[in-house]
């Protein structure tokens, strides 16, 4: 396998505790990702390693994703976990797909052995059982092998390790280079329990249908969600331009039932919303995409022209995204050092440091923040709170402290890997333990409630700016 050439991709899916990252069903022609994806064109071609010859034998794409977990996961891993894993999930796609039959799956389980070669060998095993067993029955060679590959990246019990099959891939794509697609307009968030919550974005198809925020997804087009992971949830949402999904959902603490019957739409959803206000520049970061950085300076210059007394920057319900955004958006603020260390399972630092971008003036600034601020959000956050640079008011992040990689696949997918946690610039590790506020102001974590009235973490953020200005 070639050493990693990487980009590190911050929370490309945040399932572990309350969400799984912030998603929209929208077209973006100049942003970047819904909360943190992996940049499939510009940004994700500094880690298109190409694994493989380019053949897409099923056998090759086991060894490649066994070999690439082996060498990259943060941790190390039993070759016979990887093993087991491959036979789960081989289990559980046969399981659903012969549950009409009623024919219980079968598949002989191999141990992984003493050698690497034995353990290839016994993942080729396995996948010539299931396939020499169920391809009479109608069970496609490639499925059993997407399955397979599933498995694997789950076994080591990693929510952020995954395999993304093509299809996902070309989403990815879409979302993190503004390609033109179907939406309806919402954030989606997959609770620690399984279910998905919808968040309607203002003036798009779903919220002009009457949809509240916080909704429950129940089925859409009469299927139901349950056990559905978040990516294929969004699968089954988006289409093209002109149709329809219908939605079944009830409220996030109710149980009245309501349908949505909305017709999707090309959407432009921008990353960055900016406006002056009370003569302070007030800017809402949505997610680090590959234009983000861009689009923040944009805002921030604009800010200085106007003269603005303070500036606020809203990472609030920012899911994070690509980490090379964090480290520019946080060189506006920060003329020197590093904004985060990266450490693999070695041990061994990367530090990335400052651009040397640094626009000055930009003070003071409140950076607010939340539950759903994580992964790239607290990595700039982070950085802002360990220089002084920032207060940072709301109440504690999500406290997602580590890295993936994506290795592209020879059929078009692609592995999804942790390959290394993070430190703050302070030498902080805040997986599992977010960042606390230096001002704790308790909200409802209800995205009708932003830039609003009834909104008291920003007008505590207002109130703290009038100290310097008033």
């Amino acid at each position: 396998m070639p050493s990693p050439v990487r980009a590190l991709i911050i929370a490309l899916a945040i399932t572990a505790a309350f969400f799984a990252g912030a998603w929209y069903f929208a077209s973006r022609t100049a942003s970047g990702p819904a909360a943190a994806r992996a940049p499939l064109a510009d940004q994700l071609a500094s880690l298109n390693l190409n694994l493989g010859s380019g053949s897409d034998s099923d056998n090759e794409l086991l060894r490649v994703a066994f070999d690439q977990v082996e060498q990259s996961y943060y941790k190390g891993v039993d070759p016979q976990t990887l093993i087991k894993g491959e036979r789960a999930g081989m289990l559980a796609y046969l399981k659903d797909a012969l549950k009409k039959r009623h024919v219980e799956p079968r598949i002989a389980a191999m141990s992984a052995g003493n050698d690497e070669t034995q353990a290839l060998s016994a993942l080729d095993n396995q996948l010539a059982s299931a396939r020499s067993r169920y391809a009479p029955l109608g069970i496609a060679p490639a499925d059993l092998t997407q399955a397979a590959l599933t498995g694997m990246l789950n076994s080591v019990g990693d929510t952020y390790t995954v395999y993304l099959p093509p299809e996902q891939i070309r989403a990815l794509n879409e979302q993190l280079n503004g390609g033109d697609f179907g939406g309806i307009g919402v954030f989606i968030y997959q609770l620690k329990n399984g279910q998905v919550l919808l968040q309607p974005i203002p003036d798009l198809p779903a919220a002009r249908a009457g949809m509240p925020a916080g909704v429950i997804v129940d089925t859409v087009d009469g299927h139901s969600i349950k056990g559905f992971a978040l990516d294929r949830v969004e699968r089954l949402i988006r289409g093209p331009e002109g149709t329809q999904v219908t939605l079944k959902t009830h409220p996030y603490k109710g149980t009245v039932v309501r349908n949505f019957r909305i017709t999707r739409e090309i959407i432009h959803v921008p990353t960055v919303h900016a406006k002056m206000e009370n003569g302070y520049d007030y800017i809402r970061l949505s997610d680090f995409g590959q234009t983000s950085a861009t689009e923040i300076r944009r805002a921030l210059l604009d800010g200085k022209a106007k003269h603005a007394g303070g500036y606020i920057l809203d990472l609030r319900f920012n899911g994070g995204g690509l980490l090379d955004a964090a480290v520019n958006i946080s060189s506006y603020f920060v003329p020197h050092g590093t904004i985060v260390t990266e450490i693999d399972r070695a041990g061994d630092k990367d530090s990335k440091e400052a651009t040397g971008e640094y626009i000055s003036g930009l003070r003071p600034l409140v950076v607010l923040v939340n539950g759903y601020t994580a992964s790239s959000s607290e990595i700039t956050a982070g950085a802002l709170q360990d220089y002084k640079m920032a207060t940072l008011i709301g109440t504690q992040t999500y406290g997602k402290g580590v890295v993936q990689g994506i290795y592209t696949m020879p059929n078009g997918g692609a592995l999804k890997i942790t390959t290394e946690r993070y430190l703050t610039p302070a030498g902080r590790d805040i997986q599992h333990k977010g960042i606390a506020p230096d001002q704790n102001v308790a909200q409802p974590p209800d995205f009708r409630l932003i830039d609003t009235p009834k909104d008291k973490q920003l007008q505590a953020a207002k109130a703290y700016l009038d100290r310097f200005t008033r």
